[in-house]
């Protein structure tokens, strides 16, 4: 081959490396873009919220819009959510829903739009939604419904998780599948793959199992009961208990007491349930990894991978007092949400990182063959072409970052035997003895023979 040809040659295959993770590369928005918005949410002036999201889906560009193309799930679950807190349960249920058909839609998104993930990153395919996302959409889809006075619905959005088959029966299928090789559990896999990394993981911890929900069971106890299928509410109250009692990690507090109390109200007795929702969950952020490659040009052997970590916000509520009527009750914490959602993420952890680790290499190893062809010039093209390489590999890689920015972090559930009328209620919620918020609720009306909901939210 003359020099000419091997020049050219050299020079097509840096730019093709170039042009390939340029032209494949997407990028997450980065959280920066979000500060309008989530100081909205924070003063809880949900209108202005979805208003900004609304304005940022409008340019005609896709790389310049809030939420890309391949990040629709999280624009309908954060609509739905705002939705949710705004008390526009029409609108909540039209995009969870919406949010749900395009999770399991993604499900069926082909092999090769993958393959894309290990050319660029991740954000290349379609945002497919976490497992959490999908199981806590449906529970406050069946709240909403409640508050519309739709039960049948509500139950609608109960049974697909509750049912034999359904979301939660499929996720302990999902986390308890043991390889038939290896005889090893997805958790016990998880481990140890993550023991073999043998690299810093930030505060990602080896995940334990979420399959079940006592969200859902209690929520699912309650509408099973209004609606006169006892059989079923005294399933999903014994559910309860086991998701404490198989996953003591995710619920190390006690079984609040307020579920005994529930299933055993005296019928001479009218019961007002509460559940409160405090704080915003956990959000995804770029993680940076530093690797060594065995390669020859010295530019080319240290690297760095991007990959997504979860990080707490702020949330100052750690208790809820409810006062009806002067009668005070003390709300128990029923599920910490947020750390379901780090358990869910982590069980997944060791495959992100895994296929990071190889996309780079790959990556690497392409640019490291073309420095060597270049090397047969001179060292200085050689370092060139390294160098091209390494910037333009660098701008290809970005974090997934993509998630629901706006669940909650705990739920509160307590309650109390009325009989049938029209109280006052007040919600005092606390950090320790300081108090963080109040809600005033002049008129809740107790009713008999049916169930009586109260819920609220506070995302201090």
């Amino acid at each position: 081959m003359n020099k000419k040809l091997d020049k050219k040659l050299n020079v097509a295959v840096i730019i093709g490396i170039i042009a390939l993770t340029g032209f494949l590369s997407s990028c997450a928005t980065k959280h920066e873009a979000f500060v309008d918005i989530d100081q909205a949410v924070a003063d809880y002036d949900f209108e202005t919220a979805k208003n900004l999201i609304n304005k940022g889906q409008e340019p005609k560009k896709n790389a310049k819009r809030l939420y890309k193309d391949k990040n629709q799930i999280s624009l309908y679950l954060d609509k739905g959510m705002l939705e949710f807190y705004d008390n526009n349960y029409e609108g909540s249920t039209s995009d969870l829903q919406t949010a749900e058909r395009m999770i399991e839609e993604a499900y069926t998104k082909s092999v090769g739009q993958k393959f894309l993930s290990y050319i660029a990153n991740d954000n290349t395919i379609e945002y497919p939604g976490e497992d959490f996302e999908d199981i806590y959409l449906n529970i406050f889809n069946a709240i909403s419904y409640y508050h519309k006075g739709d039960l049948e619905s509500a139950l609608v959005e109960i049974r697909k998780l509750s049912i034999s088959s359904g979301k939660l029966d499929m996720l302990a299928r999902k986390y308890n599948y043991v390889d038939p090789e290896t005889g090893e559990s997805l958790n016990e896999s998880v481990a140890k793959e993550t023991d073999g990394l043998n690299m810093d993981l930030g505060d990602n911890e080896k995940a334990t199992s979420f399959s079940n929900s006592a969200l859902a069971r209690y929520l699912g106890a309650l509408l099973y009961n209004a609606a006169g299928n006892k059989d079923a509410a005294r399933i999903e109250y014994d559910q309860v208990g086991v998701a404490f009692r198989t996953n003591a990690a995710l619920y190390p507090h006690a079984l609040p007491q307020t579920v005994a109390q529930t299933r055993n109200t005296p019928d001479a007795t009218t019961r007002l349930n509460i559940i409160s929702f405090t704080g915003l969950s956990p959000i995804k952020i770029e993680h940076s990894i530093p690797v060594n490659f065995p390669l020859r040009q010295p530019r080319l052997r240290t690297a760095e991978l991007k990959v997504p970590v979860l990080m707490d916000r702020e949330n100052r509520v750690n208790r809820v007092e409810v006062i009806v009527n002067g009668n005070t009750v003390n709300l128990e914490l029923l599920e910490d949400m947020g750390i379901v959602i780090k358990d869910t993420f982590n069980n997944r952890f060791t495959s992100i990182l895994r296929k990071a680790y190889i996309r780079v290499f790959i990556k690497y190893f392409v640019s490291d063959v073309a420095a060597r062809v270049a090397e047969q010039r001179s060292a200085a093209a050689a370092a060139l072409v390294a160098l091209a390489a390494e910037k333009a590999i660098e701008a290809s890689e970005a974090a997934d970052i993509r998630m629901a920015r706006f669940l909650p972090n705990k739920a509160f559930i307590g309650g109390i035997n009325l009989q049938p009328g029209t109280y006052s209620v007040t919600i005092n919620y606390y950090n320790g003895p300081a108090l963080v918020s109040t809600q005033e609720i002049e008129e809740v009306t107790v009713k008999a023979n049916q169930l009586n909901l109260l819920q609220s939210t506070s995302l201090k």
